[in-house]
């Protein structure tokens, strides 16, 4: 990079989410993009003053979606189909891709073997003329920036 030359971080706000077979727009927040690794300590002979640490278990958080509800049921039919126990019920792949300002992907999270762990439905409140939101949790077995 030149001296001088800026790098300006990306925005929050143009992303976009993929699911093997669902085609959806327009989320308004994506969250649970993380991972982690259990510590495992243990002490080890000789060793009197502290504790040795090993990796342990990694652990993915839920992806959390988050949009206005509308007349596109697919997210919440594949929901049900887990919830009634049907044993075609797919487990997907997807990603949730970061979009700069020209809409051109410059970051990409890929996660697989998700299935629809939670699903809530809107608040109502006749008070506000708020968007009425949506909300699936995706249980999954790893994420990888690609």
């Amino acid at each position: 990079m030149a001296i001088g030359e800026r790098k300006d971080p990306y925005g929050s706000y143009n992303f976009l989410v993929e699911i093997d077979g669902i085609t959806r727009a327009a989320f308004r927040e994506v969250s649970g993009l993380d991972s982690s690794i259990d510590s495992t300590e243990y002490r080890e002979g000789g060793e009197n003053i502290t504790t040795r640490k090993l990796p342990g278990m990694v652990k993915f958080s839920n992806i959390v979606l988050k949009w206005g509800i509308c007349d596109d049921h697919d997210l919440y039919d594949w929901h049900r189909q887990w919830l009634k126990g049907d044993p075609k019920a797919p487990r997907k792949n997807g990603s949730v891709v970061l979009l700069d300002r020209q809409g051109q992907e410059k970051i990409r999270w890929n996660f697989f073997y998700a299935w629809p762990a939670k699903w809530s439905g809107p608040t109502f409140n006749a008070e506000t003329t708020e968007i009425a939101i949506v909300t699936l949790e995706l249980a999954h077995e790893g994420l990888e920036p690609a």
